[in-house]
């Protein structure tokens, strides 16, 4: 039975039992029609996204994938992959109308459709990013390593009574290679502005792009050129807001560590070699904490 919108939930108990143990989620709590918040969702201050530390004069990186053979494009996603962590490309020979059928989540056979373009576009950006480590020859021992599996998610974000009394989704990094997103024309994507600043720059929706970002493992397997960076969504008081990850991971047998070629070149190792699945657990263990997780690897 539904609780009352009187005192929704005062009991933390009726809460896990209607969310977890019979499988509602937030959405069925947003459902419900609640005027305010439950307690337990309500965030402490510091955790909050204060709009006055939203970096309104800087943008990620827009990468224009027409020619992407082009070296000065290969140099864009590794200047980006470098400094942001994060990037958008446009022009990527993914339909338009592809990404518009899987946000409405119309057919199926559209979203494998999107997830089979994106992977010949993942591969392509994977190549860049290797070159740009000197690493020429990508065998299928790398290619496993850096694609050896792919899953996608579809986030659905429900309107929020008190959207400034708590968060969407804390700030984290992604476990992953690479992460391609597929986002709609609600927005809250925020990215952190730089190692150790308390800045968030706003990731605006531009329609047809999809938004690629660095995950720890990639991180780890440059050895730390290619930056894994902390990212956060805003919960939303108007609208419902989806988002369409797909998820590129090392395979959970597979060691990662800095490429036997950075290490080849003079490179000192500042990670050390772990099994993909041992980080993924450590990663999950853990609540959204920003990066502390990536300190697993290190040296």
């Amino acid at each position: 039975m539904a609780p009352t919108l009187a005192e929704p939930f005062a009991d933390s108990s009726a809460l896990t039992e209607f969310v977890i143990n019979q499988g509602n989620g937030v959405k069925g709590l947003s459902e419900l029609g609640l005027r305010a918040l439950p307690k337990q969702y309500i965030q402490p201050l510091e955790e909050r996204l204060c709009m006055t530390n939203v970096v309104q004069q800087e943008s990620i990186p827009i990468i224009d994938m027409s020619n992407w053979e082009d070296p000065q494009v290969a140099k864009s996603i590794c200047d980006a992959a470098s400094k942001w962590g994060f990037f958008q490309i446009v022009n990527h020979d993914v339909p338009v109308q592809v990404l518009e059928n899987v946000k409405e989540a119309t057919y199926r056979d559209q979203v494998l459709d999107y997830m089979k373009k994106s992977e010949v576009v993942i591969k392509q950006l994977l190549q860049v990013l290797m070159k740009g480590l000197n690493v020429t020859e990508i065998d299928q021992t790398k290619e496993s390593l850096l694609m050896g599996s792919m899953r996608t998610n579809l986030n659905y974000y429900p309107i929020c009574p008190n959207p400034e009394l708590t968060i969407g989704v804390g700030r984290h990094s992604d476990v992953s290679t690479l992460t391609i997103l597929l986002q709609d024309e609600i927005g809250g994507l925020y990215v952190r502005a730089d190692k150790g600043d308390k800045n968030w720059i706003h990731v605006p929706p531009i329609k047809g792009s999809l938004v690629i970002n660095v995950g720890d493992a990639l991180q780890i397997l440059s050895n730390g050129r290619y930056r894994s960076v902390e990212h956060r969504v805003v919960a939303n008081g108007s609208k419902n807001r989806i988002s369409v990850p797909i998820f590129v991971n090392p395979k959970p047998g597979d060691m990662i560590g800095p490429l036997p070629e950075l290490v080849a070149s003079g490179e000192k190792p500042i990670y050390k070699q772990v099994l993909y699945s041992d980080y993924v657990k450590h990663f999950f263990r853990k609540a959204h904490d920003g990066k502390q997780t990536v300190a697993f690897a290190e040296l």
